[in-house]
């Protein structure tokens, strides 16, 4: 366990312990340069690693990113270190809705604006394409306002990760909080499952107990599926009669997002987030490297910031979240590192400036007939010979790690890749070798690696 008062990457001074899971440790921490609190999530590289969670770490990342909410737990920062991953988060004093609880059945005007507030956040949530899936009250916290914040996207999923008929398939969640059709397993709109959890919180809320409980699981699942529960005599007949169109068992019958903000129960001193956009742009503005880290594509990557190096040359700037997503294994010191998706690729590092790697490469493209092309960033070398396939192609895209350490990424953009293999293997690989950064051996274990066909 890390010792109170640690000072973590010259950054943060750690607190007590707030929680901790299988793979991740929360702490209370606070900025030594702002004295502002944060919640730091400390994730286990290596735990990570042995059992195949860096796609859920990098889906976590780009979700939180897309969801700046006042109602969501914000992402201030990813870092990493050689074995932890660090989120620096939003640090959220009242701790879990679920602790309120516990302690018994809330008044109907404090459940209301909760669950107002997480409807709003949800909603929110998926006009950016983003299903939380795990909705509880263990996962939605309360600030020292008394307003409700959801956090834990770890089991979130993407609209871009639907399958072609249009749904999502992974069965996962809290059960006594799933949907019906999750647990069916024949495929499910995010959405409508995410809005069937938020109906189970507001019972919870009102009830201070679960709607569909049973000490025997495949029991609870079968009053799931129907949809069997009984309210309790002192929910309004109002509440009452929204709890049974939420809890719909049937995705396509069940009340929609919009049709429940209209619901006269629902608006009841109701309070609008106000002024969101100029909130996000507040943030955005406060964290201008987390802006250009966590803006994802459709298809997840992430848009590279552009740093001016030289006037010839602007390497890209690499922060934690692009190392973990660029980096195989998040070992910086691998020298042509070979890619489970087998492309024609490979990546060194170097402790040599932009200008000289630019450099280096325009020589090679010189002695091999090459044209040379440059752009923020990425040098193209563009052969003049016509191949198997065309002229041969070559992208080197270099990033900037710290001021003294780059990255180097070399992929075929066109033509033949056995020719990019034998130009790799007796041209290029050995010209740049003078220029690679080794590590503990590292260069003389890579020399032995096969380059990805």
């Amino acid at each position: 366990m890390e010792k109170k008062g640690t000072i973590l990457l010259q950054r943060y001074e750690l607190g007590r312990l707030l929680g901790q899971g299988t793979f991740a440790k929360v702490y209370h921490a606070r900025n030594i340069k702002t004295g502002q609190s944060v919640a730091i999530k400390m994730i286990n590289k290596e735990k990570v690693l042995r059992i195949g969670m860096i796609d859920q770490i990098k889906r976590e990342i780009s979700v939180m990113r897309r969801v700046r909410h006042p109602n969501v737990v914000e992402l201030y920062e990813v870092m990493a270190s050689k074995t932890k991953i660090y989120f620096s988060m939003e640090y959220v004093k009242g701790g879990e809705l679920f602790n309120k609880v516990v302690k018994g059945k809330l008044k109907e005007d404090v459940a209301r604006k909760y669950f107002q507030q997480l409807i709003a956040a949800i909603d929110f949530c998926h006009s950016r394409g983003v299903y939380h899936r795990d909705l509880k009250p263990e996962n939605l916290l309360v600030d020292e306002d008394g307003n409700l914040k959801v956090s834990d996207f770890g089991l979130s999923a993407l609209w871009e990760s639907r399958r072609q008929d249009g749904l999502l398939h992974t069965t996962c969640g809290t059960p006594a909080y799933v949907a019906p059709e999750v647990i069916s397993k024949r495929g499910y709109d995010g959405a409508k499952a995410d809005l069937w959890s938020c109906g189970v919180v507001l019972f919870v809320l009102l009830a201070g107990y679960l709607p569909f409980h049973n000490s025997n699981l495949m029991e609870m699942y079968r009053k799931i599926r129907k949809g069997e529960f009984k309210c309790p005599l002192w929910f309004s007949m109002d509440v009452q009669k929204l709890l049974r169109r939420i809890l719909d068992p049937n995705p396509n019958t069940r009340i929609t997002a919009d049709k429940l903000m209209q619901n006269p129960w629902f608006k009841k001193g109701l309070k609008p987030v106000e002024n969101l956009e100029s909130e996000q742009e507040e943030t955005a503005a406060s964290s201008g490297d987390i802006q250009a880290a966590f803006a994802s594509s459709a298809e997840g990557n992430p848009e590279k910031k552009i740093a001016d190096v030289t006037n010839s040359m602007k390497p890209i700037s690499l922060n934690a979240f692009d190392i973990i997503s660029l980096s195989a294994g998040f070992n910086l010191s691998g020298l042509f590192e070979k890619e489970s998706d087998q492309k024609a690729e490979a990546r060194f590092t170097t402790t040599q400036p932009a200008s000289t790697i630019v450099s280096q490469l325009e020589k090679i493209a010189q002695m091999e007939r090459f044209e040379v092309k440059k752009k923020d960033g990425l040098v193209t070398l563009q052969g003049s010979k016509e191949g198997r396939k065309g002229q041969l192609a070559i992208d080197a895209e270099i990033f900037e790690v710290t001021p003294s350490l780059h990255m180097v990424e070399v992929k075929k953009k066109a033509g033949d890749t056995l020719e990019y293999q034998k130009f790799y293997d007796q041209d290029l690989r050995p010209s740049l070798k003078d220029i690679v950064w080794a590590s503990q051996g590292i260069e003389q274990q890579q020399q032995q690696q096969p380059l990805p066909t």
